[in-house]
């Protein structure tokens, strides 16, 4: 399956278009929380771990807001 890399770059303006539940974010640990909505900046493109390629599941590193960050896929985001 070929990922695609190439929808979004680094530094741009994201939101999430998809209804995800997570429970580690920081402000609501171990509870529910759907992180639909939530906008944030496209931090890292998962393409290479040590300098050898890799095809990662969820190649998109998203900060959402000062303490989180989450990994996700292209269909998962939008422009903001």
């Amino acid at each position: 399956m070929q990922i695609d890399t190439e929808s979004f770059s680094v530094g741009d303006r994201v939101r999430v278009a998809q209804p995800i539940i997570v429970y580690h974010h920081p402000d609501h640990r171990n509870q529910e929380f759907n992180l639909q909505g939530q906008e944030g900046e496209v931090v890292q493109i998962v393409k290479e771990y040590k300098g050898r390629p890799v095809s990662a599941n969820f190649p998109y590193l998203v900060k959402l807001g000062a303490k989180f960050k989450v990994h996700l896929q292209a269909f998962e985001l939008e422009k903001a």
